[in-house]
């Protein structure tokens, strides 16, 4: 029942191209094509950070591993570090010359020791992302090595056979992303193949994944950091290629950044990183603030930050609350799209908090990838600020990037009394349960308090809302119901109004990929009543 709630959101070109794809690989063929004249306009991209700390070492997601010793691709290595191994995202540091040397060795490695359609470096996703790195550091002025741009051809060529239909979101669109630099960068009739299938790709992608309030449509603000960045990059290299997007029938507008500028800003806190809904994490995608800076390059205007008061993004379903130096962030969401929620977290009307500029109340982030338990409990409805019921989670997650029946949000409404906001919303999420219960919960909030209420009806099951806190703050009991948060230079007072039992306890947060940090959390119980607990600060 759990594998049928999974398969029936998804479309049936999943399925016929998950077919494909499992018949067998297609062979290699030579190509041929030539690099186009370098044009003169290229912008500088976002720098990434460095990853390759050593001619032959590399460190991905916190851990540290050498070539020499592992190889491109040890089964006893996790695969997203591998994944991480082929991207080449090096090759985008701002760095000293010696980096120069080490990226054309490794260019000239990968060549010599990944044979083509063979291997972790040949999965699309990779060759996806390697060919857009790969044509940045040339764009960059650096020369090509020897049978490179033979490579390139070679692999864009093979990701035209490859295309990840049965996954579609962010990784259909890197490889449209994909081919249309390889259309642009070379030249030649199979070049112009490559365009005119990356731009077909993006044609329809960019139409389902944007949202109307400029989100990404898997609702992940990390996720929708690296599409803005995909945004931007291709409007870089069709500028710099003479290329209008409307010409190529691809709704790419410096509009549509700014659309997801704003966006971002409203879900990024006043520390400049963003906030940790579904799978997200810091130091995966590029900052808010680099972002904006890269579109400064390409003459695109940059919004404003959010102001105080309310913003809306009613398309994505998130809401933020601000104050002076106060920050809400509200998940009144879906979980994502139906037939591809990977990335999604059993996190329904979760919340936010900044306060004087520092994180209070987190989400507990993500540290992996995989299919173990710990993944799952990190996507679970116990390691957000919510409410689980009975012990269950609000959505069926399962596997690694599985969901099977999941919570739909009922609302929200919004409501204004001067400067105090009130934002309600419920959600259908435990109605599958033996005792069904609708979840309905409510914010208050105004420049020096948020009172959060979880009502169930009149049903009859055990809640359990759960609170985690910043690491950086500490919680102390002052009673049974009363608590205070000690953050650099300030206190905020925690009052528990309604619930049966509090309890403090220590858990852990996942702000990046291999992190995990001990924080607090408080849980509140109750049995069918109403829970309740107010911050002032």
């Amino acid at each position: 029942m759990t594998y049928w709630h999974t398969i029936r959101y998804l479309k049936p070109v999943q399925f016929w191209s998950r077919a494909l794809f499992r018949v067998g690989r297609p062979q290699s063929r030579l190509v041929g094509a030539d690099a186009a004249p370098l044009p003169r306009n290229w912008q500088n991209p976002v720098a990434k950070p460095v990853t390759m700390t050593g001619p032959t070492r590399f460190q991905f997601l916190n851990v540290s591993q050498d070539l020499n010793t592992v190889g491109w691709d040890d089964p006893e290595v996790e695969k997203l570090w591998r994944y991480n191994l082929h991207y080449f995202d090096d090759l985008g540091v701002q760095g000293s010359p010696e980096r120069h040397q080490w990226h054309e060795e490794i260019i000239l490695r990968w060549m010599a020791e990944n044979p083509a359609a063979a291997g972790t470096g040949w999965e699309p996703y990779p060759v996806s992302l390697r060919i857009v790195n790969w044509i940045k550091w040339l764009l960059a002025g650096n020369l090509p090595p020897p049978g490179m741009i033979g490579s390139l051809a070679s692999q864009a060529d093979w990701l035209t056979r490859r295309l990840e239909y049965h996954l579609l979101g962010n990784h259909l669109f890197a490889n449209g992303k994909a081919l249309v630099f390889a259309g642009l960068f070379l030249s030649g009739p199979d070049a112009e193949r490559w365009l005119a299938i990356g731009t077909g790709i993006l044609r329809s992608q960019l139409k389902e994944q944007i949202l109307e309030d400029g989100g990404h449509f898997e609702l992940s603000p990390m996720y929708h950091a690296i599409a803005l960045d995909d945004v931007l990059d291709l409007l870089n290299i069709m500028t710099a290629y003479g290329h209008d997007a409307a010409a190529l029938g691809l709704p790419i507008s410096k509009e549509l950044v700014v659309r997801m500028l704003e966006w971002l800003a409203a879900m990024t806190h006043p520390d400049g990183e963003i906030s940790l809904f579904n799978d997200a994490a810091f130091g995966i995608a590029p900052r808010l603030g680099d972002l904006s800076a890269y579109a400064a390059r390409l003459d695109i205007p940059i919004p404003t930050r959010p102001r105080d008061g309310l913003t809306h993004l009613a398309a994505s379903g998130y809401i933020r609350l601000q104050a002076n130096d106060a920050v809400c962030i509200i998940d009144v969401a879906a979980i994502g799209p139906d037939y591809l929620p990977g990335h999604a977290h059993a996190d329904t009307l979760s919340f936010e908090l900044s306060v004087h500029g520092k994180r209070l109340v987190v989400n507990s982030g993500t540290s992996l990838y995989g299919n173990g338990p710990e993944r799952l409990r990190q996507r679970g409805t116990a390691a957000h600020n919510t409410v689980l019921i009975d012990g269950e989670n609000s959505s069926e997650v399962w596997s690694g990037f599985r969901v099977a029946r999941r919570a739909r949000p009922l609302g929200p409404s919004v409501s204004r009394a001067g400067d105090k906001w009130t934002i309600s919303c419920a959600h259908d999420g435990y109605r599958r349960l033996s005792r069904p219960v609708t979840h309905t919960r409510q914010w208050t909030f105004d420049d020096r308090t948020l009172s959060v209420v979880d009502s169930f009806g009149d049903a009859k099951a055990t809640a359990e809302a759960r609170f985690h806190f910043s690491p950086e703050v500490t919680i102390t009991a002052i009673t049974d119901r009363q608590f205070v948060a000690d953050l650099p230079e300030s206190t905020v007072k925690i009052d528990i109004r309604q619930g049966e039992q509090a309890h403090l306890e220590t858990a852990s947060w996942h702000p990046r990929f291999g992190d995990s940090v001990a924080n607090q959390r408080l849980s509140v119980h109750s049995f069918g009543a109403p829970i309740g607990i107010k911050i002032e600060w």
